[in-house]
C-alpha cells in the first residue's frame, strides 16, 4: 500500500508541477501587459477565497485555522511569499521562463545552506560540496566576466533566496502550528497586504485577458490542492525531487509559446543545479 501511495504521490508531484508551471506563463503573459501588483493581486483573492473554504470544511473552521501563538512570524511568512511571488513574475517578464527557472532551480540548496543559522540544523561536509556545485551552476548561467552578465539575472536569484526563507520559516512555524493553520496565514495575509497596492495599481482589463485570469486564478488554486494531496498521502522527501520538473515543464512553454532560446550555458548550469539539489535532497533523506 505504502508503495503504491508513493506512485500516486509521484504522479501527482508531476501533475502539480505541470499546473504551477501553466501558472507562470499565464503570470508571464499576464504581468506584461499589465502591472505586476494588479495581477498578483487578483490571483491572491482567489487564493485567500480557497484557503478561507478549506478552512470552513475543516474541523473547529476559521477560529481554528486561524489560532496561532505566533501571530508576528506568521504575517512574515505571508509577507515574504508575496513579495516573491512578485519579484518572480516581473522577473518572468525581463528575463522569460528559461532562464528565470534555471536560476529558481537552487532554491534547495538556499534552504540547505539556512538551515544551519535560520534553524540549527547541521549541515555537513558533503551537502556544503553540493552547494558549491550547485552556485557553480549559476556562475555558468550568469558567466559573469564573459560579456554577457545582465544584473537582471540577479531577479530571479533573489526570488529564490526569499522563497529559501520562506520555506525555512515555514518548517520553524510548523514547530508549533498545523500545516493548516500556516496555510491560512499566507493566504489571508498575502490578500490584505496586496489589496490596497494592488488598487492603486489597476489597469482595465480587456475580455480575453479576464478569461486569462480567471484562468490563472484556477491553475493557482488547483495546484496547491495538487500538492496538498501529493503530501497527504506520500512522504516528502519521495516526491519532493520530482518538483524539479517544473524547471523542465516551464522551460518548454517558453521556449514553444514565448520563442524563448535554450542557451547552451543556462542548459548546462541548470544541469549542475538539480544534480546538486538532488544530491542534497538524498543525504537529507539518508540523514532522516
Amino acid at each position: 500500500m505504502a508503495e503504491q501511495n508513493t506512485r500516486l504521490g509521484i504522479l501527482l508531484m508531476i501533475a502539480t508541477t505541470f499546473v504551477f508551471a501553466m501558472q507562470d506563463g499565464i503570470s508571464r503573459h499576464l504581468a506584461g501587459e499589465y502591472n505586476t501588483l494588479m495581477v498578483v493581486t487578483v490571483r491572491y483573492w482567489f487564493f485567500a477565497a480557497f484557503v478561507i473554504t478549506v478552512a470552513t470544511r475543516q474541523a473547529g473552521g476559521l477560529r481554528k485555522a486561524a489560532a496561532t501563538s505566533q501571530p508576528l512570524l506568521q504575517i512574515g511568512r505571508g509577507l515574504l511569499l508575496v513579495t516573491e511571488i512578485c519579484v518572480a513574475i516581473y522577473g518572468f517578464t525581463l528575463l522569460g521562463l528559461v532562464e528565470s527557472h534555471a536560476v529558481f532551480a537552487c532554491y534547495p540548496l538556499l534552504v540547505a545552506a539556512l538551515s544551519g543559522p535560520v534553524l540549527g540544523e547541521s549541515v555537513g561536509w558533503r551537502r556544503w560540496v553540493a552547494i558549491g556545485v550547485g552556485f557553480l551552476g549559476i556562475l555558468i548561467i550568469l558567466r559573469p566576466g564573459f560579456g554577457v552578465f545582465s544584473p537582471l539575472a540577479l531577479i530571479p536569484l533573489a526570488s529564490a533566496l526569499m522563497f529559501a526563507l520562506y520555506a525555512l520559516l515555514t518548517r520553524y512555524a510548523g514547530r508549533r502550528d498545523s500545516a493548516a493553520v500556516s496555510f491560512f496565514w499566507v493566504g489571508t495575509v498575502g490578500a490584505v497586504a496586496l489589496t490596497p497596492v494592488g488598487l492603486a495599481a489597476w489597469e482595465p482589463m480587456t475580455g480575453p485577458d479576464w478569461a486569462w485570469m480567471s484562468l490563472l486564478c484556477l491553475t493557482g488554486a488547483s495546484g496547491h490542492f495538487l500538492l496538498i494531496k501529493t503530501y497527504e498521502i506520500a512522504e516528502a522527501s519521495a516526491v519532493q525531487p520530482f518538483a524539479y520538473l517544473q524547471l523542465v515543464f516551464a522551460s518548454a512553454l517558453g521556449v514553444a509559446v514565448f520563442h524563448e532560446q535554450l542557451e547552451p550555458p543556462v542548459v548546462v548550469g541548470a544541469l549542475v543545479i538539480v544534480a546538486a539539489g538532488l544530491f542534497t535532497l538524498w543525504r537529507e533523506r539518508q540523514n532522516a
